[in-house]
């Protein structure tokens, strides 16, 4: 997962002296109040995700990059030919058992992605995070952009539905024939499980590769 290295604020500075762009030609650009961007650049409040990608398009750099994650500046680093421009992703309050992944009862809109993160012929969603039981990476409310797969290495945080409850979000590792879901909680009410996946039906959705805090 791409950490988060710097401020918006500082890299919003840094794109516009790059690009040689007024605030003021950026406020035209993307149709943001002048006071807004001023406000952007001397980190007094932080741009919705709404305000990142029109700021990113008229800079024409990366959403992720300018939001402080470690990733190329560029906005279509010419070293991958896989990645691909922005695209809409599904939000997801919950995943249900016996429901398609994006059926609309659970379905609760679209979000942009970051277009350094998502590749051709992957599936991508986000989930809607709740509860603290991982509250040492993410609060409740964030959303948690998932990768669609049915495996996880050990120690990659993953969905995953167990019994064919809601999926939770939780950091995945096995143990012989076991499998480990360990909660990153500062509340010690929330404990590791153990499973055996021969008496208990443990269903991998896909692996969480970036996040963003609640908006």
């Amino acid at each position: 997962m791409n950490e988060l290295i710097d401020t918006f604020s500082n890299r919003l500075n840094k794109a516009i002296t790059i690009r040689n762009i007024k605030p003021v030609e950026l406020s035209e650009k993307t149709g943001i109040d002048k006071s807004k961007i001023s406000s952007y650049m001397s980190g007094r409040y932080k741009a919705k995700q709404d305000g990142v990608y029109l700021i990113a398009k008229a800079l024409h750099v990366s959403e992720a990059w300018l939001m402080g994650y470690d990733v190329p500046m560029e906005k279509f680093p010419k070293s991958d030919t896989n990645i691909i421009p922005p695209k809409k992703i599904p939000v997801l309050g919950k995943i249900s058992a016996g429901l398609p992944l994006y059926a609309d009862e659970q379905l609760d809109g679209y979000m942009m992605a970051p277009e350094t993160i998502i590749k051709e012929g992957i599936e991508y969603f986000y989930l809607r995070v709740q509860g603290d039981s991982m509250n040492t990476k993410f609060n409740d409310g964030d959303l948690v952009l998932v990768q669609k797969q049915d495996t996880l290495e050990n120690g990659e945080i993953g969905a995953i539905r167990v019994n064919g409850f809601d999926a939770t979000v939780k950091r995945f590792k096995t143990q012989g024939d076991l499998i480990i879901l360990e909660p990153m909680s500062t509340n010690p009410i929330h404990t590791v499980q153990i499973y055996n996946p021969k008496d208990v039906d443990i269903k991998i959705i896909g692996k969480v590769i970036w996040y963003m805090g609640k908006i």
